[in-house]
Formats: C-alpha cells, structure tokens, sequence
C-alpha cells in the first residue's frame, strides 16, 4: 500500500499535510518496492514537507502581528 495520494498538496490543511508525511516517511523507511515508487514517494514528502512550513509560517506572521497589534492597543496608555 503506498501513502501517495492524489490530492493536491496546496490544497491540503497543516494536519492532513503533516499526516500524510509521517506516512511517507514511514514507508520510505520500510522501503519500497521500485527505484520509481521511493523517487515519488520522496517527491511528495518533499512537497508535503514544504506545505506544513507555508502554514508554520503563516502562522508564526500572525501571532507575531497579533503581538504588535496588542503591544499598540490604547489600552497600555490608558494611566
């Protein structure tokens, strides 16, 4: 069984990205059958990879504008 699937990567949330990397992972581990099957494999990995970084960073920018937006709130002159 392979953990490729055909939905695409952009698509996907961070948890079903980061899922379906532990599962390539996993069977690169285990090792497939052909040359080819382990270059898609890595491939999507790779890919997967990338997509849970998009959303590690986005995430990251928006606590970071939240911050700035709270560290500039009127409240804190308020005295």
């Amino acid at each position: 069984m392979s953990a490729l699937n055909d939905t695409p990567v952009d698509t996907l949330s961070f948890e079903a990205a980061r899922d379906e990397l532990v599962k390539v992972v996993s069977e690169l581990e285990q090792g497939a059958p052909t040359l080819e099957q382990s270059l898609a494999l890595w491939e999507r990995g790779e890919a997967l990879a990338a997509r849970c970084d998009e959303w590690l960073l986005g995430a990251k920018r928006r606590l970071e504008a939240a911050r700035a937006a709270a560290s500039d709130s009127p409240a804190e002159d308020a005295s």
